[in-house]
């Protein structure tokens, strides 16, 4: 499940979105151990292991030959052009280079560039991963990494992980929290929550309700310039991970 929660006033929050995750029968492909090597249709979208985008960033797929590239990308790498965007070829839908004329009004359809490699910092691959998709999808600026409000991201996370989604937010358990706030709930990995959860979120473009748009809807407000990102791994290894906008 994908939640999304939006600050709208100072006491009144807007909340929905259910998408499908890690612990469902609509999962995301690569969220589970073999996923992408099973020769089965693991979230019944069509597409088998290295074949569905969602496998794209794993080794398994990675290294075949040919790499996961993605549909424009260069081999092995998806030419996503970085983070912020500049340099690079078209990866896996998206536009790479410098987008001349500026950003655009809609995201680029099916733009599912491979996640970047790990830095080992997860807060810091979460950023780049959101600024990849808002530039590589639709040529939108990066937003800062908000260091100063990751502890109160992981306090959320860990809090939400014994109740449920967005309660520290709602119950202001810290400061700064941001203006809104996108979740993922119970992944089974960081790297799942990277790559696959944050791309789900994206996937849900413009439109109404916010309730099936919300994630996409945050993760594009231009008046949000910042995101702290949080994390908590569970006893049982389910990690949380809450995207705090400013």
């Amino acid at each position: 499940m994908l939640t999304a929660c939006s600050m709208t006033a100072v006491v009144t929050v807007g909340c929905g979105g259910e998408s499908a995750d890690p612990s469902s029968g609509m999962r995301v492909e690569g969220t589970h151990s073999g996923d992408c090597e099973d020769e089965a249709d693991n979230d019944g979208d069509g597409l088998f292991d290295c074949d569905d985008p969602s496998c794209d960033s794993l080794r398994v797929c990675i290294d075949r030959p040919g790499g996961s590239g993605g549909t424009g990308g260069s081999p092995g790498t998806g030419g996503t052009g970085g983070a912020t965007g500049t340099g690079g070829t078209a990866g896996a839908g998206g536009v790479g280079g410098e987008c001349p004329t500026g950003p655009l009004a809609a995201p680029i359809a099916n733009c599912q560039p491979a996640a970047p490699p790990s830095t080992g910092d997860p807060e810091l691959d979460c950023v780049e991963r959101i600024n990849q998709l808002r530039w590589d999808c639709q040529c939108l600026p990066p937003l800062e990494r908000w260091t100063a409000a990751e502890s109160c991201a992981d306090q959320h996370a860990e809090y939400d992980s014994t109740r449920s989604a967005h309660s520290g937010f709602r119950d202001g358990i810290c400061t700064p929290d941001g203006w809104a706030q996108n979740e993922c709930p119970g992944w089974g990995s960081i790297d799942s929550v990277i790559a696959g959860c944050l791309q789900v979120m994206w996937d849900e473009g413009p439109g109404e309700p916010y309730s099936e748009h919300g994630h996409y809807i945050n993760m594009t407000n231009p008046d949000y310039t910042m995101v702290a990102c949080g994390f908590y791994e569970t006893p049982d290894g389910k990690v949380w991970s809450v995207q705090n906008f400013q």
